[in-house]
């Protein structure tokens, strides 16, 4: 099964997403671009390069025979303008010119890293996505966002880069653990919350048939996922209005993940911050208790923590971390709540104290 959405811009045909359960179409696709004969450079980590590298670069090598691959070590600590300048130097020392291009393979960490060496090598070469992880082939391989972390602060540096393909091979989801798998539901979840009711019912429906893995249900998953988020890139690319309605939970999920040092995965994070959000859009009558237990419940069948209990994590600086979120907008913490199921909207009226009270009630006895 093979599924091709294209992403658009002003009226123009701006990349592909292709889904298809193997790498057999991405000599195919690649060639398209127009790149035979290029440098290509394989961007990965050390999780993914003993699965992944050797089939793509056999993939890719129909296509070029000047490939290279820069692999550095697997982790958000590594994502950072110490690990850029040291692919800066990989592309120099083999002489990578602006027609050359990168191929993220991996996560978001690899694709995010790789997108924004793309994205100032040269002032701008073109890369591909080939994302391995549930979560970003939902999420951080679609839209162009790209950007390292500094000094603490996820994604503080970046750039807006458009890829030249997102190539997702659904069959990568097999070699995942339960926590890396887990934490993608935690994005998908939030696209029913943020954007359709009959895909969050369709994702509470089909919970076991997900968890197991099957191939037919993870891959319509993915495709409706995708389309979400592409709807709402082709309607904000740069994320003026509508499509920081995707930051639904991050406000709160980026202030627990830079606390905890990121010992937890980020779909986690966005995770507990969804539930936050929900709590929030509870508390101001939007959200029914019933709903909101049966979201924190949802999360739960799927492995994703909905509390903050036996974390050990200061409410006031949890509160001072959000106010350092990239987010902010003239000094206000800009929020993501629900109207309801389905559709969210942007608030920048949230108190210190509610955000005190939901962190409060996060860390007691609730269900979920």
């Amino acid at each position: 099964m093979v599924d091709r959405i294209t992403v658009h811009r002003d009226g123009r045909d701006i990349y592909d997403i292709v889904l298809e359960a193997s790498f057999s179409r991405l000599r195919e696709e690649v060639s398209s671009l127009g790149v035979k004969g290029r440098r290509l450079c394989i961007v990965t980590d050390t999780n993914v390069a003993p699965l992944y590298l050797e089939q793509v670069k056999e993939q890719l090598s129909a296509v070029s025979d000047k490939i290279t691959a820069f692999v550095f070590v697997a982790g958000e600590a590594q994502k950072n303008l110490d690990t850029v300048q040291k692919l800066y130097q990989h592309l120099i020392l083999h002489h990578y010119d602006r027609k050359d291009l990168l191929v993220a393979l991996g996560g978001g960490v690899v694709g995010d890293l790789c997108g924004y060496a793309a994205a100032t090598y040269l002032r701008g070469v073109r890369f591909i996505q080939i994302p391995t992880t549930l979560l970003s082939q939902v999420d951080s391989s679609i839209g162009g966002k790209t950007g390292v972390d500094f000094d603490a602060y996820k994604n503080m540096v970046g750039a807006f880069h458009m890829p030249a393909l997102v190539y997702t091979n659904t069959a990568t989801l097999l070699t995942l653990s339960k926590e890396q798998y887990a934490s993608g539901m935690g994005e998908i979840i939030k696209h029913g919350l943020i954007k359709s009711c009959a895909y969050y019912h369709w994702l509470r429906d089909n919970t076991e048939d997900i968890l197991r893995r099957d191939g037919e249900k993870c891959h319509h998953m993915i495709l409706e996922s995708d389309k979400i988020k592409q709807a709402v890139v082709e309607q904000d690319p740069l994320e003026q209005g509508e499509r920081a309605l995707l930051n639904f939970g991050h406000t709160l999920g980026h202030a627990i993940e830079k606390l905890m040092d990121f010992q937890l995965l980020h779909g986690q994070c966005v995770a507990l911050g969804c539930v936050g959000a929900a709590h929030l859009s509870f508390m101001r009558g939007a959200v029914s208790r019933q709903e909101e237990e049966a979201f924190c419940r949802m999360l739960s069948r799927f492995g994703l923590p909905t509390n903050l209990r036996g974390l050990k994590l200061d409410h006031e600086k949890l509160l001072d971390a959000t106010k350092s979120d990239k987010k902010m907008d003239l000094g206000t913490i800009r929020f993501i709540l629900l109207h309801r199921i389905g559709e969210a909207y942007i608030d920048l009226t949230v108190s210190d104290k509610e955000i005190l009270d939901t962190l409060q009630w996060m860390s007691e006895e609730h269900y979920g």
